[in-house]
Formats: structure tokens, C-alpha cells, sequence
């Protein structure tokens, strides 16, 4: 495995929807905050990224919708605010 700039996106995308579903799962951030569908979807974008230089189809499929639905959680989260 390469770790070039591209990986290292995909990683840093990973970590970052980890984390806010840690701390959704623990009381720290509802999802309807508007940070939880924001944070989800820079971290499918950056995981996006990554198939620049390797491309996973399965992953692409539900990286789409991933992007599709944060950009959903985060428009009505904007809404409500």
C-alpha cells in the first residue's frame, strides 16, 4: 500500500466520520446538529478523493449516497437554525 496524498485523505475521511459517530453514539453530538451531517460529509469527500489513485466501486456506490445524505442532514439542519 501507497501512502501517498490521495490515501492518507481517505484515511484522514475515515478517522473524521468515526469520530462523529463516536460521539453521536455517546451523547456528545446529535445528529441534528448541523456539525454531524458536515463533518460526515468531509469525510466522505476526503474518502472520495482516495479512489483517485485506487478505485473501490462498492466504496464509490455508498460514498455517493453518503455525500447525498449530508448534504440532505446538513441543508436541514441549516433550515431549522
Amino acid at each position: 500500500m501507497t501512502l501517498d496524498v490521495f490515501t492518507i485523505s481517505g484515511f484522514a475521511g475515515s478517522i473524521a466520520i468515526l469520530i462523529a459517530y463516536f460521539a453521536n453514539q455517546t451523547g456528545r453530538l446529535a445528529s441534528d446538529n448541523w456539525h454531524f451531517p458536515f463533518i460526515n460529509l468531509v469525510g466522505s469527500l476526503m474518502i472520495l478523493a482516495s479512489f483517485y489513485t485506487a478505485i473501490n466501486w462498492p466504496s464509490l456506490f455508498i460514498e455517493i449516497f453518503w455525500i447525498a445524505i449530508s448534504i440532505f442532514g446538513l441543508i436541514r439542519s441549516l433550515r431549522r437554525a
